[in-house]
């Protein structure tokens, strides 16, 4: 493999885990954020995705002092990991977060496919459908949350994501390149599993993330088989885990909580309104860490009923 990656945004909640996943799976990865990530692995140079001249560096950057050696200037990475953003709404102002994620965005990929980059994933969110950062409560309009759903946000962030998958489609149909945006569900970090039985116990606290999340693991797996994956071209990929985080049938749940929204399938089991059937059919995603398992895994005082 040991392919070169620039990733984007690597020191942040969800890159804390995807970056060490990669890097024990044979990647070269170099992280490009504005504060550092600790790891004897993985060299980070400092920069900020809104200044194209940074990025077009970073990508054709050594990524340690070994690469002086080799007695010629590098050459452009093998693929792009792009993760950096302003993260949510309500950090910086509106407008800021808007122009932060989308022009970060737009130089991150203009940079890669100019320089003969040919593969780019970058992160999209659930917030795209629209209801996350709604004003007030609002319904989704089908279950499940599929690729093609209507996507409607009304905040700053939720836009700025549905402008970047518009980007990327936009130079992958110029470039006939691949890049893919995962709209990557409620990240959940190992140690934030004793939340989950409030999430049971309190439903409607999850009804902004679909009642669904991704193990910030499983994402590094997500990562891994987009950079696997050949010529797709432009693509949409819910990026969550497989079940809804509340008990029993998906199909009776949302009969009780959301009872106006209609169903464009039969939902089966306990699958996850935003659904991530795209990604185990066409990339072969299996699941490592369910959540049922997890809470399990903790102490008696934490479990639940599953």
């Amino acid at each position: 493999m040991n392919k070169r990656i620039l990733f984007t945004g690597g020191s942040g909640k969800a890159g804390r885990h995807v970056l060490p996943w990669l890097a024990e799976h044979g990647y070269q990865i170099l992280n490009f954020d504005r504060v550092a990530f600790e790891h004897s692995r993985i060299p980070t140079l400092l920069g900020d995705i809104t200044d194209g001249s940074q990025v077009f560096n970073a990508m054709t950057s050594h990524f340690g002092f070994a690469g002086y050696e080799r007695g010629h200037p590098p050459g452009p990475v093998d693929a792009v990991v792009h993760f950096a953003a302003v993260p949510r709404v309500l950090l910086q102002p509106d407008n800021e977060t808007f122009r932060v994620n989308v022009m970060g965005t737009y130089h991150v990929i203009e940079a890669a496919m100019k320089l003969g980059i040919r593969k780019v994933i970058i992160a999209s969110s659930e917030t795209t459908y629209g209801v996350c950062f709604a004003e007030g409560d609002k319904d989704y309009h089908a279950f499940p949350l599929e690729e093609n759903y209507d996507s409607d946000p009304m905040d700053s962030y939720g836009l700025s994501k549905v402008l970047n998958e518009k980007t990327a489609r936009a130079f992958a149909a110029r470039f006939q390149a691949d890049l893919y945006a995962l709209r990557i569900g409620n990240v959940i970090e190992p140690h934030e599993y004793h939340r989950f039985p409030s999430f049971i116990a309190q439903p409607l606290l999850r009804k902004r993330n679909a009642w669904s999340y991704i193990d910030a693991r499983d994402l590094a797996q997500i990562v891994h088989l987009c950079l696997q994956k050949n010529g797709l071209g432009f693509q949409v990929f819910n990026a969550v885990n497989d079940t809804i985080t509340a008990d029993g049938s998906t199909a009776e749940f949302l009969k009780k909580w959301c009872p106006k929204t209609p169903h464009t399938r039969p939902l089966t089991g306990d699958e996850a309104p935003l659904s991530n059937r795209k990604i185990r059919e066409v990339l072969g995603f299996k699941e490592a860490h369910n959540w049922r398992d997890e809470v399990r895994a903790l102490k008696p005082a934490n479990s639940v009923s599953a």
